[in-house]
């Protein structure tokens, strides 16, 4: 009941706080993708491989968004719709295979996989939100080159670090 309760809660957040589409590039997908391989081949701990995985389903899902807008199709609330999608195409099978839900495998009460899935979900938005931000101060420049795929994945890189700390 916990894993239903934490899924909607998460999707809930996420679609009552989506905004406009924002683009991020398929480098970072990528980049969030090698991440979430290389944390599960190395056997690093399941909240830390959940923070990659809720990195991959925002920054799909925004991807989605964006092309969709591109494509010049009417879809209310496309973010929602693209986010809530991704989340759709990965939580469940996840649940299916029983990678979540498993005994003893929580940390804080809460299954590893989804606190890091929520948890990495909402550190990948807070990045592109900061670099829209940084983007507004300075006149619409980046202050360094790649800068959109260089803020997701240094946060995400610190929470994962920091989730390290913790398991460990």
């Amino acid at each position: 009941m916990k894993i239903i309760f934490c899924l909607l809660l998460t999707l809930m957040v996420f679609l009552f706080t989506a905004t406009q589409a924002h683009a991020v590039c398929p480098i970072c997908t990528v980049a969030v993708g090698a991440g979430l391989g290389i944390s599960r081949w190395l056997g690093i701990d399941d909240s830390i491989t959940g923070i990659w995985i809720g990195g991959l389903i925002l920054s799909s899902g925004l991807w989605l968004a964006d092309w969709i807008d591109k494509k010049g199709w009417k879809v209310p609330y496309k973010e929602a719709f693209s986010v809530g999608l991704f989340f759709l195409f990965v939580i469940p099978p996840l649940y299916w295979s029983k990678m979540i839900g498993l005994a003893g495998n929580t940390l804080w009460g809460v299954d590893k996989v989804l606190l890091g899935t929520t948890t990495g979900s909402i550190i990948f938005l807070f990045g592109v939100w900061l670099d829209e931000w940084l983007r507004t101060i300075n006149k619409d420049k980046v202050y360094i080159y790649y800068q959109k795929v260089i803020i997701p994945v240094f946060l995400l890189s610190l929470v994962s670090f920091i989730f390290y700390i913790i398991t460990n």
